[in-house]
């Protein structure tokens, strides 16, 4: 039997490029497990803080925190979000940056981490994302963060105790150390087997093209060996 194709996946909830690059993967992957030999993939989400020292309580809206972050005029980045609008709306994603709450995410990426653990990670993924982009859900907060993983299938007794604790926050270290030392500084990075990096949201069919590609190298030892 040949080894599933892993996918390790660095993203932040608050990059508006991971989430549209979540769904063109899921896309892509979709499209390629029509294949009569579909690849078999496993995907691993980790942890990447675009802006580490936002704080959870943002004064002002998206065009206010790009404005002084990236020290742009509010027209250029008012232009910028409207790119990004409708780059979403392709992947089928409604991008509300008027209804958006910014904040810091490192307490999101511990409560992913919990959500891995308890195999829940890829719907508390996007149940996270979708909070964030299209319902203005405010996602420093502790109590909204409960209620989207019960969202998600977790319990939510659980879900505080983890973010209370502080206990994953050293697996959320951990993934920005290899990020470090993948040379990753941006996201959405895929790592694909450990050998392959693709950087930012590639169309669903670049997805699916690599992804048939890797499943041909896996499947050529198994034809070596008959």
């Amino acid at each position: 039997m040949t080894d599933a194709i892993k996918i390790d996946v660095w993203s932040d909830i608050a990059c508006p490029w991971c989430y549209i690059g979540k769904r063109n993967l899921e896309n892509g992957l979709a499209a390629a497990s029509a294949d009569t030999d579909a690849p078999a993939v496993e995907v691993t989400y980790h942890s990447f803080e675009l802006s580490p020292d936002t704080p959870v309580d943002f004064e002002g809206d998206e065009l206010d925190f790009l404005a002084q972050h990236k020290g742009m005029p509010r027209t250029q980045v008012q232009q910028m979000l409207e790119r990004v609008t409708g780059v979403a709306a392709d992947a089928g994603l409604e991008y509300r940056f008027d209804l958006l709450k910014h904040t810091n995410t490192v307490k999101a990426h511990e409560l992913l981490h919990f959500a891995k653990e308890q195999g829940r990670q890829h719907e508390l993924a996007e149940r996270l994302m979708a909070a964030y982009f299209t319902e203005g859900r405010h996602l420093g907060r502790e109590d909204e963060l409960v209620d989207l993983a019960v969202d998600a299938g977790l319990d939510a007794d659980a879900a505080r105790d983890a973010l209370q604790s502080g206990r994953y926050l050293e697996a959320v270290r951990a993934d920005q150390a290899q990020a470090a030392a993948y040379g990753i500084n941006g996201v959405p990075f895929f790592v694909i087997d450990g050998k392959y990096g693709v950087s930012g949201a590639q169309p669903a069919e670049a997805f699916a093209q690599i992804v048939r590609q890797v499943w041909s190298e896996h499947r050529e030892p198994a034809e070596v060996d008959a």
